[in-house]
Parts: C-alpha cells; structure tokens; sequence
C-alpha cells in the first residue's frame, strides 16, 4: 500500500512567520537553533545557529476528545528545501535525522477517534503503516516522537496511486 506524509499546514506556517501567532491565537517564540530540534515543515532536525520558531499546532480539524494542540520547531523562514513526502524520514546516521529508532503511530478515523497505536521502532513501520491502512477505519495517521510525545507528520493513503493501480 501506498501512502504520503502531509506537510504541516501552509496556512499555520504563514501565520506563524507573518502574524507570529499560532493555532492558540498566542505568540510564537524565535530562537536560534542549539541543534537538533526537529522541524516539522522541512522534515528533519535543525543545525546550530538556525532561526527557528516554537509554536503550537494542531493537526485536528473537528472538535472532540481527541483535537489536542502542541509545541512544534519549524524553521522561521520558508526554506527551498523540498522533503521527500513518499517516504518515511527515518535515521541514516545523520545529524539531520528527523525520526528516531522509536515513535509512536496513531491510527484515526474519519471522525478523529483513535483506532489503534503502536510504538514502533524505523525498521517496522512501514509494515505497521500497512497494517494500520488495511483496516478499512482507518482514514489517517499521525506519528509522534516517543519521548516527548509530539505530533511529527501525518500520513494518508495515496488514492491518486491506488486509483492508478486500478486502471491499469
């Protein structure tokens, strides 16, 4: 099965660069990067001596029990850097490595309710993206980083080459 990473909202990243305000309504903060903060909008960990923003975000859009707000890094301006979003952003050994070893993925409906989870380590988780996928309840995932729980993408099924696959 095939599936994309979802970029962090265009319209959040606006507003926290132009206005300096985030899903909260609140102020963001700058800072300049120590170095291995993970930046949601380009997918990997900041170097030393970035400017970076701290911010809240929400990746829910419904109310319900589930719709949560947390912090997240994202560079604090817009980067020509494009992100491989057909792939996992899993360790290679590098200092910009996004995901660790071990992550948390999350299973959602439609209506935003969790299905399943899983703590999962890099070498498993497209297979429990997969797993995940088959149930037919599921209609997004979300991965979060282990320790501190964050929100880092949000995954769905790429229709446009499930639909390919069926013409053919």
């Amino acid at each position: 099965m095939k599936f994309k990473i979802i970029p962090i909202r265009p319209d959040f990243l606006l507003k926290v660069r132009n206005a300096g305000i985030d899903d909260q309504n609140q102020p963001i903060e700058k800072m300049i990067a120590q170095g291995g903060e993970p930046c949601r909008d380009v997918l990997r960990r900041a170097l030393p001596g970035e400017e970076i923003i701290l911010a809240s975000y929400c990746p829910f859009t419904r109310p319900g029990p589930y719709k949560e707000y947390g912090a997240v890094f994202v560079l604090a301006e817009q980067s020509s850097e494009v992100p491989d979003f057909n792939r996992l952003p899993l360790p290679s050994g590098s200092e910009t490595d996004y995901l660790g070893d071990t992550f948390v993925v999350r299973a959602y409906s439609e209506d935003e309710r969790i299905v399943d989870a899983s703590l999962s380590m890099a070498g498993d988780a497209q297979k429990v993206i997969e797993q995940f996928f088959s149930n037919e309840e599921v209609h997004f995932i979300l991965v979060r980083f282990a320790a501190y729980g964050c929100y880092a993408f949000r995954i769905e099924r790429d229709t446009k080459l499930e639909s390919k696959r069926v013409e053919q």
